[in-house]
């Protein structure tokens, strides 16, 4: 006895429409015939630029298959969702599936899906500990990436980052949310949070690019605005290292001239997608200006 197909033919029809939407169109076989129909099974096939789909219900259960290529569809699909159509099943169960199905296509294929998935793709390598024992040098995103472990939260803006530029954007997500949420955890001053901070900073600003311990010692520490109290609560914490360069930051952004400087600093110029060109510092004014700075030592 053949398999009863009716419901599951209901399924592919409301389905219809959000499949092709994404680009899949049904697949016939040699016979014409684009639902295939044995003893105890049912299947179609989908193909379009994004891959391939295919929907087989069997067992009273309707299960959607994925593969990057339609030629090797049999091969290498992966079961991506499975879900109950009982043999008994009313247009409220239909329903249900198609909402379900309709939800894990759109999870997949939408424009936002693959805008994430985009963004996944493009986010930049950090630099890791092994590869600085070998000569490297942490950059700026791995500060933002390390960062991101002491406060959990800042994770979305870490990755909205990167979805809205296609690149990391060191100063806008520093400015707008790492710096804001370091100064917020200096003020707390909880040792646990401090010390797992610290650490850190400590850590990435040793062996990090002239960029990189620019945003530590200006972009993040230099936000204290020289109060003492705060950072007398730092100065235990920080490395002998980044502790000078800290000190004198704040004292240069207590100035005429580093306050017009931290002023070009919250105001940025409009953002320029791809461009390379390097600005003078404010660590590079400083010295300039006879701060009596050392540049930082890599």
């Amino acid at each position: 006895m053949a398999i009863q197909t009716e419901r599951f033919s209901q399924v592919l029809s409301l389905l219809g429409d959000a499949l092709s939407s994404y680009g899949f169109q049904p697949q016939p076989d040699e016979a014409g015939q684009t639902l295939r129909v044995s003893d105890n099974a049912a299947e179609a096939v989908y193909a379009g630029e994004k891959g391939a789909l295919k929907l087989r219900y069997a067992d009273e259960r309707v299960a959607l298959f994925a593969a990057d290529d339609p030629e090797t569809l049999e091969a290498d699909a992966k079961r991506v969702l499975v879900s109950l159509l009982p043999s008994g099943a009313d247009e409220r169960d239909v329903k249900y599936v198609v909402s379900e199905m309709s939800d894990t296509l759109e999870s997949r294929f939408s424009q936002k899906a693959a805008a994430k998935k985009k963004a996944v793709q493009k986010a930049p390598q950090t630099v890791s500990k092994a590869a600085v024992k070998a000569g490297s040098f942490y950059d700026p995103n791995t500060l933002a990436s390390k960062l991101c472990l002491v406060f959990p939260e800042l994770r979305d803006a870490y990755k909205a980052n990167l979805a809205a530029y296609e690149e990391f954007l060191p100063e806008e997500f520093f400015v707008n949310y790492g710096t804001p949420r370091v100064i917020e955890a200096i003020k707390e001053n909880k040792p646990a949070t401090m010390k797992k901070l610290f650490q850190t900073l400590n850590e990435i600003y040793e062996d990090g690019t002239n960029d990189t311990q620019s945003l530590i010692a200006v972009t993040i520490l230099g936000a204290l605005e020289n109060d003492q109290i705060l950072l007398a609560r730092c100065v235990d914490y920080m490395s002998p290292t980044m502790a000078p360069p800290v000190i004198e930051v704040n004292k240069f952004f207590a100035t005429a001239k580093g306050k017009k400087a931290q002023e070009k600093m919250q105001n940025p110029p409009p953002y320029k997608p791809k461009k390379k060109k390097k600005k003078q510092g404010v660590l590079s004014q400083m010295m300039a200006g006879g701060g009596g700075m050392a540049p930082p030592a890599i």
